[in-house]
């Protein structure tokens, strides 16, 4: 966790409302993960603050993928919109915690326009120069070829692309609103819910069963010299003469 997002801020306190909001946003971004086909499983959610970020949804594949399909970028963006989506849900406003998860999306959707041919609008073509090509200048690299009339279309799409994700991450989130709720509260308990128990709470389990509290092993008091006086003591045991052997009086003597 630290290698990826950096390490706790516990200087960073937050209020109860953005606390609430935090994790109802990274609880969007799970679930829709979580139950859309292509997307990537979540693996841990938290609301503990790292870097620059109020909380965390790490998602990781179960194996390399090295192509995707149109329909997994389209799902990538509904999960990354997914936290935005919640906010809007729930407290009918957006805040600035979906600043990142916006860079993302637009980026993908551009991707899927420009460099993959993924619009149906503007066909299988590459549009605009590879600015990511070292061996052109920075200006070349950046000037666009094409009209003022094709990069309203590009604007078009990338839009269109971005709100199919947004509304595909409402859907799924409406269909699964209690979850949403339940295990909001639960997050903002616990602070971080890992995947097995994400699972589980999805699977119906109650937060005491997927949550056992551990019995606190309180280590004793040492009793007080006053305590100890008022504990009766043990009766001495006579002490043996060097080699000789304790043994039990004949009868009839007295001792």
């Amino acid at each position: 966790m630290r290698v990826i997002a950096g390490p706790e801020k516990k200087a960073r306190l937050l209020s109860e409302k953005e606390q609430r909001i935090t994790a109802y946003h990274e609880m969007g971004h799970a679930l829709v993960g979580h139950f859309l086909e292509n997307t990537d499983p979540v693996h841990k959610i938290t609301i503990v603050s790292r870097g620059q970020a109020l909380g965390l949804t790490i998602s990781l594949p179960t194996e390399d993928r090295y192509i995707m399909g149109k329909t997994a970028l389209v799902e990538t963006i509904a999960m990354t919109l997914g936290g935005r989506a919640a906010e809007d849900l729930v407290f009918h406003e957006i805040t600035t915690g979906a600043s990142n998860d916006l860079e993302k999306v637009t980026d993908i959707a551009k991707r899927m326009v420009m460099r993959y041919g993924m619009s149906d609008k503007l066909g299988p073509r590459v549009l605009g120069r590879n600015a990511d090509m070292p061996f052109l200048g920075r200006e070349m690299g950046h000037e666009p070829d094409y009209s003022e009339e094709l990069a309203r279309e590009i604007d078009d799409e990338v839009r269109r692309i971005i709100e199919e994700g947004h509304e595909l991450a409402l859907r799924v989130l409406r269909e699964h609103l209690d979850d949403l709720h339940r295990i909001s509260q639960i997050l903002i308990e616990r602070e971080t819910i890992d995947k097995d128990q994400f699972e589980r709470l999805l699977a119906g389990e109650t937060e005491e069963q997927v949550f056992p509290e551990e019995v606190s092993s309180t280590p004793e008091t040492p009793p007080t010299a006053e305590e100890k006086q008022k504990r009766p003591q043990p009766k001495p045991r006579p002490v043996p003469f060097p080699g000789a052997t304790m043994q039990p009086p004949p009868e009839g003597s007295t001792t």
